[in-house]
This record gives C-alpha cells, structure tokens and sequence, in this order.
C-alpha cells in the first residue's frame, strides 16, 4: 500500500482497522489454518517423529510466547515478559509456547510422555537423545523431528527439522509459530534424535548420566579442586558420563562462577562450568559430600517450584533478570515485602522474597503460603 491511499483512509476506517490490529494482537488463534509447507518432507523418520512433526506443525499461527508451553501439562499457556525484551512485555496476554515449549508438546503428543520437560538447554543435554550431530555436520545426516540448537556455551533456542531445509520454529516474543529455512550458521550448535520408542535411552554401561562438554584444553582432576592431579584433558568438546555431583572448590573461568563439581565414570572431576547445562545438573544426585548451603544473615531455606523461574533486581517483573533456575531449587529468604501483583500458573499474589544475594523472587514459585513465615523487608 503507497503512502497517498494511507493517507486518504477516514478516520471510521482507519478506527476499524486500528480494532482489529488490536484484537489480532492480543487474541492468540487457538489453532490456525495449517501451513502447507509444514509436514513431514522427507523420508527416513520414526513413526514417533513423524507424530512430533505433525503435532509441532498443528500449532503454526499460535504466539510465541516467553514460558509458554512449560505448564504442569505440556500445551499452549501464557507467558510473561522476559525481563529484557519489549516484544516480550504482552506476553502475558498471549496463549503460545517458547521454543523449548513447543518441542516439549510435540514429543508429548507422539508418545504420551513428557520426555523433553525444560528448558532448551536442558532439551540439548537430555538423555532421551538417541544420536548427537555435530555443528560441522549440517543438516546432511539430520531427518524429520530431530531437534536443531543454537548458543555458544550455553544453548538459547530449539527448533524442530521437517527434511528438505526447512524446520518448524516458535523464534521470538511478537511472532507466530512458523516454518523457515534452517540456520546453520552464527551459534549453532548442533542436532539431537530423540529416541524413536518414546522409552528413556539406557545409562551408559558403567553408569550416570552422558553430558556434552564444551572449551578446549579442559582438564579432569584426581579431586574436586584445580590444584589436584590432573586426569585427562579434552582437547575439545566430548562426552562424558557424569555419576553424582556436589558443592566443592569455586571456580571462576571464561566468564563463570560454580562451585559445583561433577564426578565422572572413571573416578575423575570435572567443574560443571565445562559441562553444558545448568549451574547444578538436572537428575544428577549428590555426591554425598556436600549439601545446600546454609542460611545466612538470618535467612531461611525454602524450596521453589516450576521451571524457567527468575529472580530480579527489584520485587517487580519488569526489572532485569538476576538469576534464572532451570528447575526446583532451595533458595535462602532474608525478608519479603508487598510489591508488584503478579499472576501466574494460576495462582495471584503480590508477595515478594529477598534472598541473599540481594535479588527477589514473586513467593508464587516459593512452596508454601502466599505470605511466608519471614521478617517483613
């Protein structure tokens, strides 16, 4: 449309027009008309990927949504803003799924069971992958319903591949599910095959759990401390089979800070700063030589709940993002304080918790009651 017709428009259309962007902007289609490129194109999948294909392809036109899809049930369920990005501060209105969302309902729909519950990250660790293709690979080895990951280190966005260069994506805050031609470049990172039986991938012979690693020259130490015997050193990114884990020496390197340290199959250590996924690994236990840290500065433990949960720098969800949890954890509550009303997996309270390392977190993800038994801030 030139710019004299906009101009010529009255005012009563330009009204009508202006209530239907509205409505189009805050009313997600439960399900849009099927997209004609989206489907299974090209031979060689399971039947289960074949069935996640299709159930990833029914949702193109619902919203991107941030946290979508990452409810009790796997499905579309609304979001809430990032923290960060503007396109992200409706979110909360919008029914959709994130991309991780997405994948997670997809493979819930072809096999029954909820196989890929986290965050993209975790999808990319997870042990339900049944074969892992390097970035140098590109899509020649890859077949429908594998999943495709981007991030250096730490691993942002899943898409699913359909065959014949195209994959089904939910990309970003403000846009509908869709299907593009796939990206191989910049930060990818690589693709997984999810077990085509829909049953756990067994442990590795000797037992725990296989991670991907990442940097180069990494080392393995005789104990958990970088002043140990070294063990073996990666020359680059490999797999290794992590049996339990626990709080030992900190360490501070390519930017990070953990004090969390994985023992491998073979005896050895390794810092979870090498090892992809979150700060603790998910489904990992204990070692057995150490425990949650204890309270300090008269705070007290509590554990949270849900997945993807943000700590901010003020009791507001609007402000920037302090801490982000992957999966239940324990926190340490100094105070709590009347802020923002923030409504969430059903559940509205205004209340808001301190921890300490100062950030604070909406007492909606914090198990207990809506007012906590803690000092007022």
């Amino acid at each position: 449309m030139n710019t004299s017709s906009t101009h010529r428009r009255t005012s009563g259309a330009f009204l009508g027009a202006s209530v239907l962007a509205l409505s189009a902007f805050f009313s997600a289609p439960a399900h849009a008309a099927p997209d004609a490129t989206c489907g299974v194109l090209a031979p060689g999948a399971s039947a289960t990927a074949q069935a996640a294909v299709n159930a990833a392809c029914s949702q193109i036109g619902v919203w991107y949504s941030w946290g979508g899809g990452h409810a009790a049930t796997p499905g579309a369920s609304y979001g809430y803003y990032d923290g960060s990005d503007p396109d992200s501060a409706h979110d909360n209105e919008r029914k959709g799924f994130d991309c991780s969302g997405l994948m997670r309902y997809a493979y819930y729909q072809a096999t029954g069971k909820d196989l890929l519950n986290g965050t993209a990250n975790d999808q990319f660790n997870s042990s339900q992958a049944s074969a892992r293709f390097s970035a140098s690979q590109g899509t020649d080895p890859l077949l429908p319903g594998d999943l495709m990951f981007w991030g250096s280190g730490h691993v942002h966005h899943v898409a699913m591949y359909l065959g014949n260069g195209q994959m089904v994506e939910a990309y970003e805050s403000g846009t509908h599910i869709r299907v593009a031609p796939v990206r191989t470049g910049g930060d990818y990172a690589g693709a997984i095959r999810i077990n085509g039986s829909g049953t756990p991938t067994p442990p590795p012979a000797n037992g725990g759990t296989v991670f991907e690693t990442w940097g180069t020259g990494v080392r393995t130490r005789a104990t958990p401390s970088v002043r140990a015997a070294v063990v073996n050193t990666f020359a680059g990114p490999t797999q290794v089979s992590v049996q339990c884990q626990q709080h030992a020496e900190t360490v501070t390197t390519e930017g990070y800070t953990n004090d969390i340290w994985s023992k491998l199959a073979n005896g050895s250590w390794m810092t979870n700063i090498y090892i992809k996924g979150p700060a603790s690994l998910p489904g990992i236990p204990d070692c057995g030589g150490s425990s949650t840290p204890p309270p300090s500065g008269g705070s007290k433990p509590f554990q949270t709940w849900g997945t993807g949960v943000r700590t901010h720098t003020q009791p507001n969800v609007n402000a920037a993002v302090v801490a982000y949890f992957a999966q239940p954890t324990t926190v340490n509550v100094v105070c709590q304080a009347h802020a923002q009303e923030v409504t969430a997996e059903g559940y509205t309270n205004d209340a808001w918790s301190k921890l300490t390392d100062g950030s604070w977190m909406t007492n909606i993800y914090i198990t207990g009651p809506a007012w906590l038994d803690v000092p007022t801030c």
